[in-house]
């Protein structure tokens, strides 16, 4: 079942990019890298364990399925509630990413950060109402930081593209 450091090379540099689009993708990826599926899978599933891998999910691309208008809000949450209230965010249906960062004192008060995309701003603002007003965090500071920019989205990268091992190029 173990796989030689190259195999091993192999198979994060062919994931980094994403996974194939087949119904099968770990499949596709044992077949073009000579393992099989069962390799894969527990391969991956071990870097996961080993926190080689932190997340192993979709990156989508919002912007081109028509979510124009994308928010960080902020908030500033007591340290003794920030897991509590960073569970009820993760919660909600309109929130795609949640997160909590160290505190920057005394410039930047905010302790915790969530995503909400939506296909204008005043459709997020009112996702970001409802989810005030359902969640009971009307009494938490806040604010709403709207993207200006577009940038280039992509997943973890594992190996450089001219990576070689023992003189054999990946």
């Amino acid at each position: 079942m173990n796989m030689d450091e190259i195999s091993q090379l192999r198979l994060r540099k062919a994931i980094q990019n994403g996974l194939p689009l087949t119904e099968q993708p770990y499949l596709t990826l044992a077949e073009e890298l000579g393992l099989t599926e069962d390799q894969v899978m527990q391969t991956i599933n071990d870097w996961q364990e080993d926190g080689l891998i932190k997340r192993f999910g979709l990156v989508v691309k919002h912007h081109s399925l028509g979510y124009k208008a994308n928010a960080m809000v902020v908030w500033d949450i007591p340290d003794n509630k920030v897991d509590e209230v960073g569970e009820l965010l993760s919660l909600c249906d309109a929130v795609t990413l949640c997160y909590q960062r160290p505190r920057q004192l005394p410039h930047w008060n905010y302790n915790l950060f969530s995503m909400i995309h939506g296909q204008d701003r005043e459709t997020v603002l009112q996702q970001l109402a409802d989810i005030v007003e359902q969640n009971g965090l009307s009494g938490f500071g806040r604010d709403v930081l709207f993207s200006y920019k577009l940038f280039k989205q992509c997943g973890g990268q594992y190996v450089q593209p001219t990576s070689t091992v023992g003189g054999v190029a990946l």
